[in-house]
């Protein structure tokens, strides 16, 4: 196979790197399933278009279903907002992208029998210039609502760390002041000797004791 010229190779080379910076990225993130009562809850769905560069319409459609019952619409886009009347009636915010690609909801004040399953229902009608596909996809988040927010397991960790650490300084330090207090000792003992010797000496060898000064 015949090798491309470098001015191709160079081309080609430059048109891969440009759709990579321009192509948008999107990641489906899930949803966080735990919120503490009195808090706003943000239900995350994001659903990422395959192929940007084609427009869509986009039907966004949001069901909540109690423990034991059945889904009840609370919520929906179709060009504009809708909430339907609900347990969450003034309590839905849209908080989906001008791309449509995420698509959640926070829940504002959420309260105990706020938990339960959320589903959100998306579809999009592509617009070809032949035909009009349909795409749908759905997501569905098991929220449980409690009293108090729990510790998280990162913070029990470094609470535990933290004492360690206290723990090692303490016994450091306790080292420390042990080893000067008999470092002082000794040389208090020391001390102590020398003066003991030296008041032992006979006066009259005192003076030889004396250290003779150089002229």
């Amino acid at each position: 196979m015949a090798a491309l010229p470098p001015m191709v190779w160079a081309s080609s080379l430059v048109l891969v790197l440009w759709a990579g910076v321009c192509s948008a990225v999107c990641v489906e993130v899930p949803s966080e399933t735990e919120a503490v009562q009195g808090t706003d809850m943000k239900l995350l769905c994001i659903s990422c278009m395959k192929r940007e560069e084609v427009t869509a319409s986009t039907v966004v459609e949001w069901f909540y279903r109690p423990e034991g019952g059945k889904d009840e619409p609370i919520y929906e886009y179709r060009k504009t907002n809708h909430e339907f009347p609900s347990r969450f009636s003034g309590r839905i915010q849209w908080n989906g992208s001008k791309d449509m690609q995420d698509v959640s909801i926070t829940v504002v004040n959420v309260t105990l029998n706020d938990s339960g399953i959320y589903t959100c229902n998306i579809t999009r009608e592509f617009e070809f210039e032949i035909h009009r596909p349909l795409f749908t996809s759905s997501r569905l988040i098991h929220l449980t609502v409690v009293e108090e927010a729990g510790e998280d397991f990162t913070s029990v960790i470094s609470e535990i760390m933290m004492y360690i650490l206290l723990v090692f300084l303490t016994l450091w330090l306790l080292i420390e002041m042990v080893y000067c207090y008999r470092k002082v000792s000794k040389a208090e003992e020391a001390a102590q000797e020398s003066a003991t010797d030296y008041l032992a000496i006979p006066s009259e060898n005192k003076e030889n004791c004396a250290v003779p000064v150089e002229e």
